[in-house]
This record gives C-alpha cells, structure tokens and sequence, in this order.
C-alpha cells in the first residue's frame, strides 16, 4: 500500500502540480482507497517514485524541462550575484516537475538591499515568507516570489552566517543540498555533454 501510495503522489507532483509531499500523500491516499491510512511513504519514498515516474513516463520531456529550469536559474544567479545566490529544490536534485518552482537562497545581512535591487531593475515580485529548520530551531525568512515564462523563482533571503550550516531539506531532514552558480553552471554542461 505504501508503494502504491508513492507512485500516486508521484503522478500528483509531476503531473497535477501538486507542490506539497505532505498534501500529494494525503490525496494519493485517498485516491488508492486508503484515506485513514497511518502508513503513509516517507517523502523520499515519494521522491524515489517521481524519480521513477519521470524516467517511465517523461523520459523525453523531463531532461529538456530541467535544462529550461536550469538556465532560468543561472540566469536570474548572475544578475543576484552579488547576494551570492544559491541553487536549491527540486531544479538542482533533478526532480523538478512540470509545475515546480525555482528556489534560489541569497546570503546577505540586509533584505533591504536585495528588495531595492528587485525595485531598481524593475522586476515585478511578490514577499511571503518560509519557515526553515535550523537543528532543532525553526525560524521565518523572508522570500521573493518572481513569475518567470517556464516557472515561478522563490527567493529566499538568509543572513552570511547562515552559509555555514545548511537547513534541513524537506524530504529528508537532512542538510538541504545547495550549489553555487559555478557548479550549476556544470551541472549544465555535463547534461549537455551527455546528449551530444
């Protein structure tokens, strides 16, 4: 049962735009005849099942959406750069779907530089804010939502001291994974090395 909750939200995320593991589980739940269920998949369980999902049945679309995503990404970095950008999310572990976000981290001791920037150049965006886990420490920043043509940009705006640990990523609790422009930058040329 838990497979096959996996592999209904799974289809959820990468078809239906469902952003939330904890919400795709519950509807998958639902959906495979298990709404009560106590033994919901993990979000790597999830994860592992919208890799699976986008190899099976988006082998073709899902490489050149993530390239798409991907260059979005360095783009908006070498424009933030001075806020020392980050690559985090589904875009840099590979499992971005069709509805996925962009989520950059920005390092900087002052919001206000990065908002007046945004204002400066024009770029249109929306503030909200994150909860994010520190260890045990659950503390709000602030994002910037952009609307981009292939996908929304969330922009996370962290102090400099927060470079040294990394919060803890939504699937695993671990430290999430992050990458400087640089090895974004790679990523790309690796893919685009593999095709030709």
């Amino acid at each position: 049962m838990r497979e096959r909750i996996a592999q209904a939200a799974a289809r959820l995320i990468a078809e239906d735009g469902v952003q939330d593991y904890a919400l795709a589980k519950r509807k998958a739940a639902r959906l495979v005849g298990a709404p009560d269920t106590h033994s919901l998949p993990s979000n790597a369980e999830v994860e592992q099942a919208l890799r699976l999902h986008h190899e099976l049945y988006q082998r073709d679309e899902h490489p050149l959406r993530l390239r798409r995503l991907r260059e979005q990404a360095v783009a908006m970095m070498r424009v933030l750069e001075r806020f020392n950008p980050y690559l985090a999310g589904s875009v840099l572990s590979g499992t971005a779907a069709r509805h996925s976000d962009i989520n950059l981290q920005l390092f900087t001791d002052s919001v206000k530089d990065v908002e007046l920037f945004l204002l400066n150049r024009q770029m249109p965006y929306k503030v909200g804010e994150r909860r994010v886990r520190f260890g045990e420490t659950l503390r709000v920043v602030p994002v910037f939502t952009l609307f981009g043509e292939r996908a929304a940009m969330d922009i996370a705006v962290f102090s400099t001291d927060d470079l040294r640990v990394a919060p803890k990523g939504p699937i695993d609790g671990k430290p999430l994974e992050r990458a400087r422009l640089a090895q974004v930058e790679a990523l790309l040329a690796d893919a685009k090395n593999s095709t030709s």
